[in-house]
């Protein structure tokens, strides 16, 4: 490749089997998942095979990716290009987590009125119009809602203050002050790593506690896609915000160059308003 200036050109990477490799990690995951579904043995065993093969790929390309940035490739024209898509990116994240929303308004707000009429009452007479429901017919074994106390409201609380101080990320890279800089980061990465966990107490005690489950009709399928897919989301933010962590312990960042870090923060404020959300809407409401 030649020579060239900086943000005076675009930096066009030389071919790599970094797609292709991910790509078969990805079909080899999928196609165990198919198989795991369908009762398959060996199903769990080749779907860990591909998810670390998965992992691994990432780890070399985004490892590519950062060693081409330190080596100065990447000027102007390339991190504009980033931040549009980190833009994009957390766009079809909120249009993502907006079917959700919208399935689970649907479902209380249309289709529970749709249940409640004359023919209804006559075939299911002991059918409530009531949220949550667990159908007519009484298909779906009884539960209990989740409620925000104890684990929802100490995950809240905990989002509420990290959301807080993540305001200043970025603005302390900018600044150059490196030791506010790794603490906010160190507090980010810390709560990406106790968020899931709590998730995963709550998870236990709905389904130990509450014979709450994925199962538990259209109240128990929109709770845990939700919350299940923003713990994803977390575990997501934190692993990224790790990298972050690690890069600015090598003083990978100045003030005029450090985008993964803003980006870091962009996407867990994202994390941070779609937990806000949920907590209103699926706890409270």
């Amino acid at each position: 490749m030649s020579a060239h200036t900086p943000g005076s050109t675009y930096f066009v990477p030389q071919p790599s089997r970094h797609p292709l490799t991910a790509a078969i990690g990805l079909l080899c995951m999928f196609f165990s998942l198919a198989a795991w579904l369908n009762g398959e043995k060996f199903a769990p065993i080749g779907f860990a095979i591909g998810l670390i093969w998965l992992l691994y790929v990432l780890w070399q390309w985004f490892g590519d990716a950062i060693a081409e940035s330190e080596s100065g490739a990447y000027g102007k024209l390339v991190d504009s290009s980033f931040r549009w898509s980190m833009s994009w990116f957390i766009f079809s994240e909120v249009m993502f987590f907006g079917a959700f929303f919208g399935a689970l308004f649907y479902a209380r707000e249309f289709a529970l009125d749709m249940l409640n009429n004359v023919n209804t009452q006559v075939i299911w007479p002991d059918f409530a119009a009531t949220w949550p429901n667990i159908g007519p017919g009484n298909l779906v074994s009884h539960f209990r809602s989740m409620t925000p106390w104890p684990v929802p409201d100490h995950q809240y609380g905990a989002v509420v203050v990290v959301g807080r101080h993540a305001d200043g990320v970025a603005p302390c890279a900018a600044r150059e002050s490196p030791q506010e800089s790794l603490h906010l980061a160190g507090g980010h990465d810390r709560s990406g790593r106790v968020l899931p966990v709590c998730q995963g107490f709550e998870y236990f005690h709905a389904y130990n506690e509450l014979n709450l489950k994925l199962t538990s009709g259209v109240y128990g399928s929109t709770f845990f896609l939700l919350t299940g897919f923003h713990g994803f989301h977390v575990t997501m933010g934190g692993l990224m915000l790790t990298v972050v962590l690690v890069r600015m312990l090598r003083g990978d960042f100045t003030a005029d160059h450090h985008f993964a870090f803003e980006g870091a923060a962009w996407y867990w404020h994202f994390v941070d308003v779609v937990w806000l959300g949920l907590y209103i809407v699926v706890y409270w409401l």
